[in-house]
């Protein structure tokens, strides 16, 4: 259970969330490998991974896990430091803490008691995935990581006549099912960018129509992470509208 705790702020610390590549190294700004040089505390998803980021940049730095699993005890410790007037940087093990990953219980609880709570700009999946869909990236709803069972089915088919452009996560091994499904959902004809290892070696962007993407990942072994771009229901339908038209 959280216990709150107010923070005077004339002696209170800041909270960072500080961005971490998701592949290439070299996508880390200054201003984030000295806030990771110079804060009290770094809070990591997994030390082990953080710690391989921390050596090659020849950071030296205190390092606590903290993950879903135990987030809810660790961010009382947190609110503490911060109340000791500490500097903490919150990192995944790649991206934006918060977006799909630990970090918004403790800047909620932050904000809560008082602290200044600061988000670096930087690395992040789903927006390079966006940009570089040739989808519409003006007006977008990022949902993440679909339920992977209860209320699933729901979500999808609430989303079917959303007209901006969708943004989801998948896991490797569901990719051809959730492809599957979108299909069903959405119309084989929906366009969609598939994008996996962003900013990585491996680097892809599938484009096509869902039913051409669905073929692709079928014939081909997904591997590595994924971002899905699917096009909004008044994209499809504008797009319909001109080919009617013509004929």
């Amino acid at each position: 259970m959280l216990t709150f705790v107010r923070i005077d702020s004339r002696f209170m610390g800041i909270l960072y969330l500080v961005p971490t590549p998701v592949g290439n190294l070299e996508d880390i700004t200054f201003r984030a490998l000295r806030i990771l040089k110079e804060a009290d505390l770094i809070l990591a998803e997994d030390t082990r991974t953080t710690g391989v980021l921390l050596k090659h940049f020849e950071i030296k730095n205190a390092m606590l896990s903290y993950h879903k699993f135990n987030e809810h005890q660790t961010v009382n410790n947190v609110i503490a430091r911060l109340a000791a007037g500490e500097t903490v940087a919150v990192v995944s093990d790649a991206g934006t803490p918060g977006i799909s990953d630990p970090g918004f219980l403790v800047a909620r609880e932050a904000v809560k008691a008082g602290a200044e709570v600061i988000c670096l700009p930087g690395a992040t999946a789903f927006v390079p995935a966006l940009v570089a869909s040739g989808l519409p990236c003006d007006r977008f709803c990022f949902e993440g990581f679909l339920p992977v069972k209860k209320g699933r089915a729901t979500r999808l088919a609430a989303l079917a006549s959303e007209t901006r452009t969708l943004v989801f996560y998948e896991s490797p091994h569901r990719v051809v099912k959730t492809l599957a499904q979108f299909v069903e959902v959405f119309g084989a004809d929906r366009r969609v960018a598939v994008c996996r290892e962003i900013s990585k070696v491996h680097e892809e962007s599938v484009r096509g129509t869902m039913e051409e993407a669905l073929a692709h990942f079928t014939e081909t072994e997904p591997r590595g992470e994924f971002v899905i771009v699917v096009a909004g229901a008044e994209e499809e339908k504008g797009k319909k509208e001109k080919t009617r038209n013509k004929e």
